[in-house]
């Protein structure tokens, strides 16, 4: 079956130049043909990611247009302005993918706003809101390696799609002949006719306007001196970010020179992920020898950002998601009750997977934290049900422990634009009394306990990966581990019993271990990866890193 798809693709008349002599080179390699045509991409909640290249289970213009023409007939059946907005990153063909996507929604007789350069993630989701869309699409794969693609898919809130959205949408791309099924019109065409128009001036002013006005302490950055080394990763995120703080009066920014611009290739960042330490070793460099106060990057999509900060013996020390997380809380909180900006019975989201140092937090503040599933449009729906009972102006923060941080609804997906502008300002704030961001976290540690999070990730690679994540997690629940190292399971949340959790379906088991630890095992949404997610508490680092490494030890040979 895969034979003859391949053979089909070889004798058609494809646009993509670079697709013809790919298939052409694994003429023969049935292991190659294979693994390009024997399944397609699946298109999810998170939309599509993939491999770039030819064939049913790459991305491509094919790929794209399906998806597209997919998208289409379910906007097709919305009403409303029959508009879509769409995005783009530094990723290779992500300007291609684009214009294919804009030219079957004009095909379609869909209006089509689409940004005139690269954008981040929080740039679409606010377009899509601002223009009253239909839905969005980002053209992205985050923080993957350079061979990937991808192509998020967002709702008319500017949340990412809905699981029964996608399963429409996914219903109908199944309908559809990936080669011929798509309406499709050049992107030329689209302009001259008035159904592609370029995303105006006035909705990217908004989206700065709407980011700086959640500022905590407006006009402190002005004389505060803070020096700041910068990377967007070769990404999105260079002229937003940037524009932001300049805005707030930080001017002290080098940007690091090798990263600075636009480009899919990655050279200097083979994995372009804030979250890794490879991807800011040459941020570092710099930061040491400028004397930075902080190292910020951005990922190519610009929605999470990581740091290094400067610490008093002139090292710089990474700060996790989780930390990060918990010390924007605090500084959010501690700035708005001090200045009676903080709103009446205030909200803050997070996800189930995040640091419960944040509990203790928000407790301390008197704030209501909601615990959500993974994914950041769970934070969005929140934003949403708190703007249906007109009480959005409750939220006051989101986070995630993979670097995604929301202050304000204007947008409903993580924000690295709003991540950096309050990251900045707080470093700012504690520089200008005379303390740091270090400082903080350790004075938040000694109130609160020394917490330790960390993650793990198995990877599952090949056709039969997925098979494989599925049956460790039907084995864990078949056979309910007992105990971890020695540590007697004590409790266990099962996210795939909704009348249990009060949540929506998940896979993901959480387990309470007797001396307070927890451990998190979840797949991943989008690789082929079992992540785990373990929380421990000492006396000091030391006790919970030697906690958590008996925890991470056990754990091995039931992923294996």
């Amino acid at each position: 079956m895969y034979n003859e798809e391949y053979k089909r693709w070889l004798a058609a008349d494809l646009e993509d130049a670079d697709l013809k002599p790919e298939l052409m080179k694994i003429e023969g390699d049935d292991e190659a043909i294979k693994d390009r045509f024997a399944v397609s991409l699946q298109f999810g909640t998170a939309g599509l990611r993939g491999t770039i290249g030819a064939g049913t289970n790459r991305m491509n213009i094919y790929v794209v247009r399906q998806a597209t023409q997919g998208l289409a007939n379910w906007v097709k059946t919305q009403g409303g302005t029959q508009t879509v907005a769409i995005s783009y990153d530094s990723r290779i063909k992500s300007d291609v993918f684009a214009k294919a996507a804009a030219g079957v929604l004009a095909a379609n007789g869909i209006n089509v706003r689409i940004y005139d350069a690269l954008m981040p993630v929080p740039a679409l989701s606010f377009a899509t809101r601002y223009y009253n869309c239909n839905a969005g699409i980002m053209v992205t794969a985050s923080h993957n390696p350079m061979k990937y693609n991808g192509y998020k898919a967002y709702g008319p809130d500017g949340c990412q799609m809905t699981d029964d959205a996608a399963a429409i949408v996914y219903d109908e791309i199944q309908k559809l002949d990936i080669l011929t099924g798509a309406c499709v019109m050049s992107f030329a065409e689209g302009v001259e006719k008035g159904l592609i128009r370029f995303v105006g001036d006035d909705c990217k002013k908004a989206l700065y306007e709407a980011i700086e006005a959640r500022q905590v302490r407006p006009g402190l950055c002005k004389t505060a001196g803070l020096k700041l080394v910068y990377s967007p990763l070769n990404g999105s995120g260079l002229v937003p970010v940037t524009h932001v703080l300049n805005d707030m009066g930080i001017t002290d920014v080098t940007i690091v020179p090798e990263q600075e611009y636009p480009n899919g290739y990655f050279t200097t960042c083979p994995y372009p992920n804030p979250e890794i330490f490879e991807a800011l070793k040459y941020g570092l460099k710099l930061a040491e020898e400028t004397g930075a106060d902080l190292m910020l990057a951005t990922d190519p999509d610009a929605d999470r950002v990581g740091i290094a900060m400067r610490c008093p013996d002139g090292t710089y020390e990474l700060v996790s998601g989780n930390e990060m997380g918990v010390l924007l809380l605090d500084y959010i909180c501690a700035g708005r009750i001090e200045n009676g900006t903080m709103p009446k019975d205030p909200v803050a989201v997070m996800s189930i997977v995040s640091t419960p140092l944040a509990d203790a937090v928000a407790k301390h503040y008197g704030v209501e934290l909601r615990h959500v599933l993974t994914g950041f449009k769970w934070i969005g729906d929140q934003i949403a049900q708190l703007e249906a009972a007109g009480q959005v102006d409750r939220f006051i923060f989101g986070f995630e422990e993979s670097y995604g941080y929301l202050a304000g609804p204007y947008v409903r997906d993580k924000d690295a634009i709003i991540g950096s502008m309050l990251i900045c300002e707080m470093a700012a704030y504690y520089r200008s009394i005379g303390s740091s961001i270090k400082q903080r976290l350790e004075e938040i540690y000694a109130q609160y306990g020394r917490y330790l999070n960390k993650v793990d990730s198995f990877e599952f690679p090949g056709l039969t990966g997925m098979d494989k994540m599925k049956g460790i997690m039907d084995g864990l629940r078949q056979t309910p581990p007992t105990a971890f190292a020695g540590k007697k399971v004590t409790g266990v949340v099962d996210y795939t019993k909704p009348e249990e959790t009060g949540l929506p379906k998940a896979n993901v088991l959480i387990y309470t271990l007797e001396d307070g630890s927890t451990v998190v095992v979840r797949p991943s949404g989008t690789e082929p990866k079992i992540k785990t997610y373990f929380t421990t508490l000492g006396k000091d680092l030391a006790e919970a890193q030697a906690k958590k490494d008996e925890l991470a030890e056990a754990m091995k040979p039931i992923l294996s």
